[in-house]
């Protein structure tokens, strides 16, 4: 008989413990939070993207953990929901309604123009980070359009220019 060959069971540790403590108490808190909502993967990620700023890779697997499913499963819900942001968002994020309303009056071009000053495509970020640029499907502001919203600041009837003047504001 031969002696039994040693394996080596590696450990893996706890999922998240090596993050930063900001994220690991964010993904925590919200789970803490929603836990036992019906369907609470929503909920959570939009407490962890509201209190960081994004959904960050790396949260993923903790976030999984902690509810007990997949990491592909996380990931489907974030990479399928526009809202849900992968990347670090610019100091201020910009929101440009695509509604239908807001198109009849202009909404296309000021969507150009943005993409084109800020040199970025929706879900960007610019050069400087200093903005982000995202589409939303309506801001409930329809009879001033078009319409954006910079941060929670919203802004009435924009044209490029005034979209220009606004971005230029420190």
């Amino acid at each position: 008989m031969s002696p039994r060959k040693r394996v080596t069971i590696p450990i893996r540790p706890e999922p998240g413990s090596d993050l930063p403590a900001a994220e690991r108490e964010a993904v925590l808190d919200a789970v803490r939070l929603h836990r036992d909502a019906e369907g609470p993967l929503l909920p959570i990620l939009h407490a962890v993207q509201g209190r960081l700023g994004w959904v960050a890779p790396r949260l993923v697997p903790l976030i999984a953990h902690e509810l007990n499913l997949s990491r592909a499963e996380v990931h489907g819900v974030i990479s399928f929901y526009h809202y849900f942001r992968q990347h670090a968002p610019g100091k201020h994020v910009i929101y440009v309604c695509r509604a239908e309303a807001c198109q009849s009056v202009g909404a296309r071009e000021l969507e150009t123009h943005a993409k084109r000053a800020l040199g970025i495509d929706f879900h960007g970020t610019s050069a400087d980070g200093r903005y982000s640029l995202e589409a939303v499907y309506c801001l409930g502001n329809c009879a001033c359009g078009p319409s954006m919203m910079i941060d929670r600041e919203l802004h009435s009837y924009v044209t490029p220019d005034r979209f220009d003047d606004i971005t230029r504001a420190p």
